[in-house]
């Protein structure tokens, strides 16, 4: 009886284990803010998030923070003639791209740092290379400073031009939720860290919290 007992708790233990909810973290800064709710006063957090932008995609449509809303996201930042990691990160982006095409629910944003170069018909012309079409993958391009200062909220490094005027940057992906807050970082240029990421996404795709929104 008691080794039934027993089996029987660890049974309900590993049930407990495993309904629960897995939840990624959520990074940057934050602060506790106070506020009046129901007349009483309780303490929330303030997250860091994404702020306002606004671009232009390979199709030569609009595309601001707006059109985000209620919607997870990957972002990069890459250039058309890159001739170091960029191709390698979008072919591992293209996994990504694959496993999620047609939700309604998820985009991708590759952000252009040479916008001078990568214009509305370059940006398609690279997409179309890429046998990207629809709107699961944006790639964008805009105001040179807009874009490296938005660099600056997703947490990544900066880009820069060197002496010879080529263009420096990283090769990070990042996952951001609907509610516009970092919620993971990956190296796009390995193969493993972008699994991870197509794994995190379902895990927040499947978060309650993001459900609502």
């Amino acid at each position: 009886m008691r080794q039934l007992l027993g089996i029987l708790i660890l049974c309900l233990l590993f049930a407990c284990t495993s309904n629960k909810i897995k939840t990624l973290p959520i990074y940057g800064d934050r602060e506790p803010i106070t506020k009046i709710t129901d007349g009483k006063e309780v303490t929330d957090t303030l997250y860091h998030t994404i702020p306002a932008f606004a671009f232009v995609n390979q199709y030569g449509d609009s595309i601001t923070n707006d059109s985000l809303n209620g919607k997870i996201y990957v972002a990069d930042f890459f250039f058309t003639t890159c001739p170091s990691i960029c191709p390698s990160m979008h072919r591992n982006m293209l996994k990504v791209y694959k496993e999620f095409e047609g939700a309604t629910d998820f985009r991708i944003l590759s952000h252009s740092i040479d916008p001078k170069y990568d214009s509305v018909q370059v940006l398609k012309k690279y997409a179309d290379a890429l046998d990207v079409k629809g709107n699961t993958w944006w790639l964008l391009q805009g105001d040179k400073e807009a874009t490296y200062t938005l660099s600056k909220s997703y947490l990544v490094t900066t880009p820069r031009e060197d002496e010879k005027e080529k263009f420096i940057h990283d090769g990070y992906f990042i996952l951001i939720d609907k509610q516009k807050r970092i919620r993971g970082a990956y190296d796009g240029t390995v193969e493993e860290q972008v699994i991870k990421l197509i794994e995190d996404i379902k895990i927040l795709r499947n978060d309650p919290e993001q459900a609502t929104k």
